[in-house]
């Protein structure tokens, strides 16, 4: 299916006011030309919805309940590690750098590197004035993601992680990784690969107190097929998790007794426009 036509009338410039902040530039038309010609570059690239509904270039991860807890492990841990998983052009990580988390412990990963590229166009930075780490890979390659046991408890961990620009995969920070932050990005995926997923980040998640994933997604106030994330339409239906089945599935992947899950609904637009229920989450080590 073809992506929809870009809409210049879903601009909003009240929306844009970290890329202000980055960028120094202010005046409105100037902002808007900026934003618009690299929104046609990133769509040109990959039609994704969240190019298409600007979402590449506001940040969501400041508005989530979970954001100060992982500015607190950052900030007091020393060697914190954070991951963006399913960073597209980099705006979240940039956000919670911003805001104070050390530089040298974020990782950003996607599957196109080009998205973090066009990033850099974005917020007229470059890999020297905004030297975190980009890896990319696809999530459902084993090769580069995989399932693995959560740690118990720390003294399991019997290695050091690695430098974070010498890694080629995530494998070597099983463990290691004290935050990581993953949004609109489980509804994409069948319900058997979002179980996959969960296997996955328990493994990398650090077993100390406070070790946090969170972040948000198309949910439904019931489990199940529902709708599709463009269009709604019934031959494209995505798995939506209910709260009570988000617990379950993260209970079911971690030692129990070893987490707190705490997840709400909440109604907003998708990057397509359509009003959806929203899970927002967050999963932490006790």
């Amino acid at each position: 299916m073809s992506p929809l036509p870009l809409d210049d009338s879903l601009y909003k410039e009240e929306d844009m006011g970290f890329i202000k902040q980055e960028t120094g530039i202010y005046d409105p038309d100037a902002l808007k030309d900026h934003v618009l010609r690299i929104q046609k570059k990133a769509y040109a690239l990959h039609g994704f919805p969240c190019i298409r509904g600007f979402r590449f270039a506001r940040t969501v991860i400041s508005q989530l309940p979970a954001y100060q807890q992982a500015l607190k492990v950052g900030k007091e841990r020393d060697g914190a590690i954070f991951l963006d998983l399913g960073c597209c052009c980099g705006t979240d990580i940039r956000k919670i750098a911003s805001d104070g988390y050390p530089v040298r412990n974020l990782l950003a990963s996607d599957i196109l590197k080009a998205f973090w590229n066009i990033g850099h166009e974005l917020f007229m930075s470059t890999p020297t004035s905004f030297p975190v780490v980009f890896l990319p890979g696809d999530a459902l390659n084993p090769a580069f993601l995989e399932p693995s046991t959560p740690f118990v408890t720390p003294s399991e961990i019997k290695d050091l992680p690695p430098p974070m620009a010498s890694l080629s995969s995530l494998a070597p920070l099983r463990g290691h990784v004290s935050v990581i932050h993953i949004s609109a990005f489980f509804h994409l995926f069948t319900e058997e690969q979002q179980h996959h997923f969960a296997r996955c980040l328990a493994g990398l998640l650090s077993p100390l107190p406070g070790s946090l994933i969170f972040g948000r997604h198309i949910g439904h106030s019931n489990a199940g097929l529902k709708w599709s994330l463009r269009t709604g339409m019934d031959d494209q239906k995505m798995f939506c998790h209910s709260p009570e089945s988000w617990v379950e599935l993260w209970e079911g992947v971690f030692p129990k007794g070893s987490i707190n899950v705490e997840v709400e609904l909440k109604e907003a637009p998708t990057d397509a426009g359509q009003m959806r229920d929203w899970l927002v989450w967050s999963v932490s080590r006790i």
